[in-house]
């Protein structure tokens, strides 16, 4: 079991992904600049769908990490830096 976010391969990947990506970099935005409370009920709710749809399990905890507050606001940091053109 994972201790930290940074130890799940699918997360990092994700914001590397959103990095790369303007598409994906821009739906990652607009779900972490949702108020907290919002945040967390979109992705319990998109998580069920995804169990529903039996969508990768990497992929699912990817998104699980988003619903943590502080974990939340550091992806947001992490690709805003992207969009300015930093490298991850």
């Amino acid at each position: 079991m994972p201790r930290s976010v940074a130890e799940i391969d699918s997360f990092i990947t994700m914001l590397r992904v959103a990095c790369e990506d303007q598409k994906i970099n821009s739906q990652l935005e607009r779900i972490l600049s949702m108020p907290d409370s919002n945040r967390r009920s979109f992705i319990h709710t998109w998580i069920s769908d995804l169990l529903i749809a039996k969508a990768p399990k990497d992929f699912i905890a990817a998104i699980a990490c988003l619903a943590d507050d502080q974990v939340a606001e550091k992806a947001y940091e992490v690709i805003f830096k992207c969009r300015r053109g930093d490298r991850l």
